[in-house]
């Protein structure tokens, strides 16, 4: 008989230290019957799509969990193709403050940041 191996699937995106802190602060304030902090990808923007941060209060079926030191990090199901392989980073200046990610699978990306193409 032949033994099955398996082994732990490598997480769809990489939290810097800086975005798990500030997913740490957002679950320190989050409204009451959050769980955690979702990153989706919705349908929006003149490049196709968007990156979308949200509280989240009810854990989706084929959500990606990843436990960061703050709380949970849930990535929507239907996005997790478009973000195998991206880094997540909380960016703070002078001016603006908010994620920024480098995704590997994004081809192309509008003027203003706010959208991108696979």
């Amino acid at each position: 008989m032949t033994e099955t191996k398996t082994r732990a699937r490598p997480v769809a995106v990489t939290l810097t230290a800086n975005a798990e802190e500030r997913v740490a602060k957002l679950m320190a304030s989050a409204p009451e019957g959050a769980i955690g902090v979702r990153l989706s990808t919705p349908r929006r923007g003149c490049s196709g799509l968007a990156y979308s941060v949200d509280y989240v209060t009810e854990e989706q079926k084929f959500d990606e969990k990843i436990e960061t030191p703050g709380g949970v990090f849930y990535i929507d199901g239907a996005s997790v193709l478009y973000l195998i392989g991206s880094v997540m980073d909380w960016v703070e200046d002078d001016f603006a403050a908010g994620f920024v990610f480098e995704n590997p699978n994004a081809k192309g990306a509008c003027g203003c940041g706010e959208s991108f193409t696979v």
